[in-house]
């Protein structure tokens, strides 16, 4: 039979704990504390948190003197055609983005958003230009055992110049990572559904707004 980690440290189970033990350090207590500590560190070891979307933001528009964070609220309508035009399910109706500006000229959007990877979320952000490309992909938060190779910068910048007219399919134009298949598919769908968001949208609202220059061509 396997070990727990209760067994290893000479507990039958994590409620192995008396009026006596409480009284006396250094023995059931203590093993159990100690447990408690090496299974929060495992949990916590299994979370990377690589940028927020602060950094993300200065990562990604270096020369942007503001950021203007935003929130749009969907409408079933908007949901089902952003589905229709990506293939991928919208999990969350209200959509979050920061317009980046350089001397009150929009030179962007970062769209922060979530996938699932084979059981947790994995938080990622799209840098995309006025006109509808992908300027950047940046992990925020990979929470998985396996697959964090997706964080590699080439497997990354392949995302660069595409569009919500781009195929966009893994093992297509864009290529996979052994081991990290899952991750792989799920972050290429997600940056789909992404870029037909901007398309649908968020860019329509910036153009609504004056936000947007009249020139940006539709991708």
């Amino acid at each position: 039979m396997r070990e727990s980690i209760f067994d290893s440290v000479g507990l039958r189970s994590p409620w192995e704990i008396s009026e006596n033990n409480l009284k006396r350090p250094g023995t059931t207590l203590t093993k159990l504390l100690l447990a408690t500590f090496w299974l929060a560190g495992a949990d916590v070891a299994l979370a990377e948190h690589y940028l927020s979307v602060a950094e993300a933001q200065k990562v990604c528009f270096p020369n942007a003197d503001t950021f203007e964070a935003e929130r749009l609220r969907l409408s079933a309508d908007q949901s089902k055609t952003i589905e229709q035009k990506s293939g991928i399910k919208v999990r969350k109706t209200e959509i979050r983005f920061s317009v980046a500006r350089k001397d009150a000229n929009t030179i962007g959007v970062l769209m922060a958003d979530q996938v699932v990877g084979k059981h947790e979320l994995i938080d990622y952000a799209v840098a995309i230009s006025p006109e509808g490309k992908v300027l950047r992909v940046e992990i925020l938060e990979y929470r998985e055992h396996y697959g964090g190779e997706i964080r590699i910068a080439k497997w990354r910048d392949q995302f660069k110049g595409k569009t919500a007219a781009s195929k966009l399919k893994l093992n297509d134009d864009i290529y996979n990572i052994s081991g990290a298949t899952i991750s792989c598919r799920n972050v290429t769908d997600g940056i789909r559904r992404a870029l037909a968001t901007f398309e649908l949208v968020v860019r329509p609202h910036l153009l609504a707004a004056g936000r947007l220059p009249d020139t940006a061509t539709k991708p």
